[in-house]
């Protein structure tokens, strides 16, 4: 079968079948969009992470975690794509699967990068086409949010407690939180423990997801941070860097102005 060199996100040189019809997906947000690209029937392994859509567990391989797969088994699936992410997946699980597989690697930090992976997974998979239509769609919903920017208030993103672990610049998340005109509290890059006292942040965001922060822990920490607005956030909306990218402007809006409702 004729192959085709890709250059991956971490600048490295993929030799993949030119057509794709058995995909190992390493990060949930991709394993959306692979399914949004037409390509639910070509998976044939994904994580035990990859909640959407609904019922995709049920019907696909489940390989382990993102931080712990299971490589023998990935590799008994025999697919020609494996598809990961440098920050989601293990360095050592990735070094030993691209051995044997081809293995795509994305490496995202703002909107532009999440844009340049939907295309090029559209290429690797002949999908170019819908992966243009998703990236116009993502682009056209975003350029609604530019009036609707806060005037840099500052919040503290947390996604995770004992420890509290907050998102800092040179993340993801951090670039939605510029995007929609707040200002990160946390100065110290990537995702960095943080000792709560002598934080005064006008925003506490809480995170749904790693950490499954609820209801309760709101009193908690406007106890804490009387002055703060705490608002539990869907995390989702703010680190898939895949299709669920369509609908996270809408989220955007109904969060700004559900804080302007205090």
């Amino acid at each position: 079968m004729d192959k085709k060199n890709y250059t991956d996100q971490m600048q490295r040189t993929v030799e993949v079948n030119s057509t794709v019809s058995r995909i190992v997906s390493l990060v949930p947000s991709q394993t959306e969009l692979l399914v949004d690209l037409g390509l639910r029937d070509k998976l044939v392994g994904i994580t035990k992470f990859c909640v959407h859509p609904r019922g995709l567990k049920k019907e696909v391989q489940l390989i382990g975690g993102t931080k712990h797969v299971k490589v023998d088994l990935v590799k008994s699936l025999n697919p020609d794509l494996v598809i990961g992410n440098k920050e989601e997946n293990n360095q050592t699980d990735i070094e030993e699967l691209e051995k044997f597989l081809p293995t795509w690697m994305s490496d995202i930090f703002n909107l532009e990068d999440a844009l340049e992976m939907i295309r090029e997974v559209g290429s690797l998979t002949g999908t170019s086409q819908k992966a243009e239509e998703i990236v116009s769609k993502i682009r056209q919903n975003f350029s609604r949010l530019e009036n609707l920017k806060r005037t840099n208030q500052t919040v503290l993103y947390l996604i995770w407690k004992n420890p509290y672990i907050a998102v800092g610049p040179n993340t993801f998340i951090d670039a939605m939180l510029t995007t929609l005109g707040f200002q990160n509290a946390i100065k110290e890059e990537r995702y960095p423990e943080v000792e709560m006292t002598g934080l005064n942040p006008e925003l506490i965001f809480l995170s749904s997801e790693p950490y499954p922060f609820k209801e309760k822990h709101i009193e908690e920490l406007q106890n804490q941070f009387p002055g703060s607005q705490v608002v539990l956030v869907d995390g989702e909306f703010f680190s898939w860097y895949g299709s669920r990218l369509i609908d996270a402007p809408a989220y955007f809006e109904e969060l700004l102005n559900q804080i302007e409702a205090g």
